[in-house]
């Protein structure tokens, strides 16, 4: 079957049983690949009521439907189950190259249950998979685990986690070929499997409708990308390219626990400065044909030794601007503490800034911490990583997250929790954002700007079939976030780097579809598939106890204006955050709780 593995792989930890069944038609037609398989086999799996934990959680790894083929930019695979961190449906999109060969050995996802008696990995050899002892991995980190499952197995692609997966810390991810799952805590739920890795060869061809028109519209869109300045500026300096903007221009790059929303130390954080000096190489995603990772190399000093492949620009806020670390060698530490330990950065940061913040008010001692947790000490930041990531002395809470954090310790720490469902948010000031505001409340795993990806429109104005958008205003955000979410959520079916959305929109898609499995879509049609996908992972979280408050923005946002800089003043105030959360349901035919009508569901096929 064209750009397909062709089975489904079932894996039962608990009994050994691994068993396949072909893709069903309808399946590819419906959800595409890569996240509305996830979704959709999750969903039919899973007892939303169970506990992240339980060994009857299921996690579900699918690549997109263009990962393994030429298309430009794709490569992605999606991880998901319910998250231990947030209580919801989860998913966590990652470059390394499982996904791509899966499909090479036959299979367009894994569908795995149960829990494993000891430590164990997961072997996937063309048709032949098995469970092998992972026991003399436990306690490895990740690039160490990948390293040896290959000299023990061969030449197999490796996902794994590392000791912070083990030790359960609620935001540990999943990491291959120095890409990470890192969002929702799903290195966690494997740990709590007892699986340590997912190692997998396949030797199969991945077959396309039309190879020679594959390739003549691949060479013509990466062309048109190699002439356009973002291309250019991503390659050069990476993700992180676009921050003194952020933080200057607009006066939104949240600092010090969203106390504030310019970092005035941001210079040497700033890749402009960081990637002539210690940027080796450049570093891409599986297969991608715009290499914006950097091989990050600290070749003397306190760090020396250091080697990473970042600093992604989500990373330089959570490890940097929130913790008040203008310090380059100590973030890329504390990024690399992350990545071996395998946690989300992004977790980690807010984690640790909020940690900084009630020390600074007297809330938590730094002497019970162990650590000098204040934002006046940048060595502080990759010390309590590695603390997190051991889950020793007082990082045992610390892996819990920012909202248990604040539930343990009280005395009014819940003022300062920055989160949305249980997620510590991405780098965006969403007071000066008051669409991703609505898209941190409506994204279905947590605060999130992937999943409407509406800072693009907030902080230009404009994007794909919507313009004029005012980031100062509320109204009209609810059909525009409904929108870009079913948006997203295609490229996420079809494994593209959502880096390209502005390239590609859909008419880019719809031309690779027809050469890759010889089917024409509409936009419309790509469109209902992203609907069908959003409005089940609404299902399984209303299922799952999810309520509409748990949507609400921190305190600190509907309540404390932005104090200096250009978006000085403002605010998004409770009143707009309702108005826009009931204008976003209404665009989606939701009732005043979230619950899709029986209209609605009817029309995606889900009645």
């Amino acid at each position: 079957m064209d750009a397909r593995g062709g089975k489904i792989l079932y894996v039962d930890l608990t009994t050994g049983k691994i068993r396949s069944r072909s893709t069903p038609e309808e399946l590819v037609r419906d959800y595409l690949g890569g996240e509305g398989f996830a979704v959709k086999l999750f969903y039919d799996a899973m007892d939303p009521k169970l506990d992240a934990f339980d060994p009857k959680n299921v996690l579900v790894v699918a690549p997109g439907l263009f990962t393994g083929v030429a298309v430009p930019t794709a490569g992605k695979t999606a991880f998901v189950s319910k998250s231990p961190l947030t209580g919801t449906i989860a998913e966590s999109i990652m470059g390394g190259g499982i996904g791509a060969e899966l499909k090479a050995a036959g299979y367009d996802a894994v569908v795995i249950e149960g829990k494993c008696d000891s430590p164990s990995y997961l072997l996937i050899d063309d048709k032949r998979a098995e469970l092998r002892s992972a026991a003399k991995h436990w306690g490895k980190f990740t690039r160490d685990t990948e390293k040896a499952i290959r000299e023990e197995a061969g030449d197999f692609i490796v996902a794994c986690i590392g000791p912070g997966g083990e030790k359960l810390v609620r935001f540990a991810g999943i990491d291959c070929e120095d890409r990470q799952s890192g969002r929702g805590g799903l290195g966690a739920v494997m740990g709590s499997k007892n699986l340590k890795a997912i190692a997998v060869r396949g030797t199969k061809d991945i077959t396309v409708a039309d190879p020679e028109k594959l390739a003549a519209i691949g060479l013509k869109w990466q062309a048109i990308m190699e002439k356009s300045n973002a291309f250019n500026e991503d390659t050069k300096y990476g993700s992180g390219e676009f921050l003194g903007w952020v933080n200057s221009e607009r006066g939104v790059f949240p600092t010090r626990n969203w106390k504030e929303s310019v970092f005035d130390s941001r210079e040497k954080i700033d890749p402009y400065y960081w990637a002539p000096r210690y940027g080796i190489k450049n570093k891409g995603c599986f297969a991608c044909t715009k290499a914006c990772g950097k091989l990050f190399v600290i070749e003397k000093g306190q760090y020396a030794g250091t080697v990473l492949d970042g600093v992604e620009y989500e990373t330089l806020y959570s490890l940097g601007s929130q913790c008040g670390n203008g310090d380059i060698e100590a973030l890329a530490r504390a990024n690399e503490i992350c990545d071996i330990y395998g946690i989300d950065t992004i977790s980690t940061g807010v984690v640790i800034g909020f940690v900084m913040e009630l020390v600074e008010r007297g809330i938590l001692d730094p002497k019970d911490i162990g650590v000098d947790c204040r934002f006046t000490n940048p060595s502080a930041v990759p010390d309590m990583a590695e603390i997190i990531g051991e889950r020793k002395g007082m990082g045992r809470l610390f892996g819990e997250g920012v909202l248990r954090i604040s539930r343990n310790v009280k005395r009014g720490s819940e003022d300062y929790a920055i989160q949305v469902k249980g997620m510590e948010p991405p780098a965006y000031d969403v007071r000066g954002l008051k669409g991703l505001g609505l898209g941190f409340m409506t994204s279905t795993r947590g605060a999130c700007h992937l999943r409407s990806g509406f800072y693009a429109l907030d902080l230009t104005g404009k994007t794909w079939r919507i313009s004029g958008v005012d980031r100062f205003s509320a109204e009209g955000k609810g059909e525009q976030v409904r929108l870009m979410e079913d948006f997203m959520m295609v490229y996420d079916c079809l494994g593209m780097c959502k880096f390209q959305r502005g390239f590609f929109a859909l008419e880019g898609l719809i031309e690779f579809l027809g050469a890759v499995i010889g089917s024409s879509y509409t936009e419309d049609d790509l469109l209902l598939v992203g609907e069908r996908v959003n409005n089940l992972k609404q299902l399984f979280n209303l299922d799952a106890g999810i309520r509409r408050e748990d949507s609400y923005l921190p305190k600190r946002v509907i309540t404390e204006p932005i104090k200096s800089g250009v978006s000085k003043g403002s605010l998004l105030t409770e009143e707009e955050m309702i108005r826009m959360l009931d204008d976003y349901y209404e665009a989606r035919r939701w009732d005043i709780e979230g619950r899709p009508t029986q209209w609605k569901l009817s029309q995606l096929g889900l009645d």
